[in-house]
């Protein structure tokens, strides 16, 4: 509970206590100034006490132009309240500080629900490093900021502390605390060689870290980024709830106005009765702290910021609450295939030569993996990463230049003066050269070395742990269709995903076809949105081009990961049904609230004009449903594990 909690929780408290205390007391004439109607010196010091913020509030509002809130209509009713009393010498004004105190009793657990909430969010705040160990060349170490450590320095973290910077293991070993990047709370063992991110905490051995990345283009300032932008994003339910207030209160207080007016004029005029003011002005100010739209203003955007916090709680990074929104409505889940579905660790198995014979030549193996491995060095794609992995030795970069990727196809580079291609089969008929196919099952890296045709290397891909069930829950949150789009052969891409139950496959796709592919199927989708997910640099224009775009955060690339809507932080795939139904649980809780807040209103409102509702049961209207609705809110926090 912060400060400014408990102060608002010391008022309430004292305010209640003096409330009972003075209605306790049968005469208060006893009391210095006691006797001064009935004890309203009294009551108002108490009036003040819990509510002096509001009437604060209430009168820079007026002074603003911005008069028609809850804070005017608070104001209003309860200022009015007492008037009433002192008109009917009545010297009842609890129910002048009941709506007040009920009111802060109301905001006091709105207020404490989105602590609840940002805790979690902020626990992901806590990542932020505040410093880094720089390693000097006399061996020595100096703590410097984060934000002053270039690429390439070395940098030391000690156990307990914090990685700061993103880089590689170049000494020592240990086990990392991922949980608040992840959500997993099994320690991650890493060892020298191997890339490390930041906002994991080191828990046993002593690293070496040379960076690879500046502190701003660290996964813990992306990370920071995106939770910081999300709640500049709001809902369509948000906004509109937002639009209501404005017209809504305005008319509610009109509508007050002349309930308190006409009635009394027609019976003047009309009926010949008595005008009976102080009745119909009751009846005016019940109208108006029934109407207040603080439940709807309070409990609809506290759901979605409870439910991206408990998103973020399980390693899931949504930006913003209209993403969270939407994702109730996907009924259409495509994936990329290699690094989403497939760990997208190949391994070769296989060499073959020009005639897609096995390679027994050690040296002309050796000699074509090498070629291979040179050319792919400065690419990130997972099968880059496998071929130098094979290779298996430093990589002299001084002897590859002109090194160009070309989405979807491959890379053309010079290795030793000779211009090289290595790619998949539409590379090579780019290029013009004469291939063979390959009849083996797996992802084909053909080799050319000048315009000639020098063999392929055969890599299989291994399926994720966690692919089927990911694939199968989906179907138990509502989704109708999952498809495959990838760039891979089409028999690869088939085995996948019959293995873990995907209903379509388009293979063979440039980035490009990717969005195209993805724009057609949005096209014929008549209900539900639809999500794609993917890691790598070429997925990011599909990312942008989905209703949702899901990216893999631990292994994904930085432009997949800025195009995306929601970042899972540990790559496994059953988050993406976890996601769909925490937004299912959201969108469940805010239509609750809106017809449990505007249902009761409509009842209690009616029952105030006819004068069947006294103050009472417009305090139990407007607070009393604050309070559930805000309740009821906090349960987007939590979701069952399945």
């Amino acid at each position: 509970m912060t400060s400014k909690q408990k102060k608002v929780l010391f008022r309430i408290l004292l305010s209640a206590v003096l409330m009972v205390g003075l209605a306790l007391l049968p005469d208060k004439s006893v009391l210095p100034f006691g006797a001064v109607g009935k004890g309203l010196a009294y009551y108002l010091a108490i009036y003040l006490i819990i509510g002096y913020d509001i009437l604060r509030k209430a009168c820079y509002g007026i002074l603003n132009r911005r008069v028609f809130d809850e804070n005017f209509l608070m104001t209003v009713a309860t200022l009015g309240a007492f008037a009433l009393a002192l008109f009917e010498d009545s010297g009842d004004y609890n129910e002048a500080i009941a709506v007040m105190l009920f009111y802060q009793v109301g905001e006091f657990f709105q207020s404490y629900a989105v602590g609840k909430s940002r805790n979690s969010i902020a626990k992901l705040m806590d990542i932020r490093p505040d410093y880094a160990n720089l390693c000097q060349p006399d061996g020595t170490i100096r703590r410097v900021d984060p934000d002053d450590v270039e690429v390439g320095t070395v940098i030391v973290v000690n156990p307990g502390e914090r990685v700061p910077i993103d880089g590689v293991v170049i000494e020592g070993a240990s086990s990392l605390n991922t949980s608040a990047l992840t959500g997993e709370s099994l320690p991650k063992e890493i060892a020298e060689g191997e890339e490390i991110i930041s906002g994991s905490i080191n828990m046993t051995g002593v690293l070496k870290i040379r960076t690879t990345k500046e502190f701003g283009e660290s996964t813990v300032s992306k990370i920071l980024e995106m939770v910081e932008d999300s709640a500049s994003h709001k809902s369509k339910s948000e906004d509109f709830i937002a639009r209501f207030a404005r017209v809504y209160t305005p008319i509610v207080c009109y509508s007050a106005l002349a309930l308190a007016i006409i009635p009394p004029i027609v019976r003047i005029l009309f009926i010949g009765n008595g005008a009976e003011w102080s009745v119909w002005i009751y009846r005016a100010l019940t109208f108006l702290v029934i109407s207040c739209p603080c439940a709807l203003v309070v409990s609809i955007p506290l759901s979605f910021f409870a439910g991206i916090g408990g998103a973020s709680r399980r390693g899931i990074l949504v930006k913003g609450a209209n993403i969270l929104e939407n994702l109730s409505k996907v009924k259409t889940v495509l994936f990329d295939k290699t690094g989403t579905l497939t760990l997208g660790v190949f391994e070769v198995t296989a060499m073959h030569d020009k005639e897609d014979h096995d390679n027994n030549d050690e040296e002309e193996k050796a000699r074509l993996l090498e070629i291979a491995a040179i050319a792919e060095c400065a690419s990130s794609h997972p099968i880059s990463k496998s071929l130098q992995r094979a290779y298996n030795r430093p990589i002299d970069h001084s002897r590859v230049s002109d090194i160009k990727e070309i989405g979807g196809q491959g890379i053309t580079a010079v290795v030793d003066g000779q211009k090289v291609a290595v790619g998949n089969e539409k590379l090579m008929e780019q290029m013009g050269v004469q291939y063979c196919h390959c009849h083996t099952a797996g992802t084909i890296v053909h080799v050319a070395v000048e315009g000639k045709y020098a063999g392929h290397v055969v890599l299989g891909d291994v399926v994720k742990q966690h692919a089927a069930e990911a694939v199968k829950a989906l179907g138990a949150v509502g989704v109708a269709r999952t498809v495959v789009l990838t760039g891979d052969a089409d028999a690869v891409a088939r085995q996948t995903a019959e293995t873990l139950g995907v209903g379509e496959v388009y293979t063979e796709l440039l980035p490009n076809e990717k969005v195209e592919k993805v724009e057609a199927i949005i096209s014929e989708t008549k209900n539900g949105k639809v999500a794609f997910i993917g890691d790598g640099i070429n997925d990011a224009p599909v990312l942008s081009r989905a209703d949702i775009g899901i990216a893999m955060g631990g292994v994904g690339s930085d432009a997949a990961i800025e195009a995306a809507d929601v970042v899972l932080m540990d790559d496994d795939p059953r988050k993406i049904a976890k996601a769909m139904r925490i937004s299912n649980k959201c969108m469940n809780i805010v239509w609750q609230n809106i017809i449990l807040a505007v249902g009761v209103k409509v009842v209690c409102l009616f029952l105030g004009a006819f004068g069947i509702a006294n103050m009472w049961l417009a305090i139990f209207a407007d607070v009393g449903i604050m309070i559930i609705a805000v309740l009821n809110a906090i349960r987007a926090m939590y979701i069952k594990e399945q």
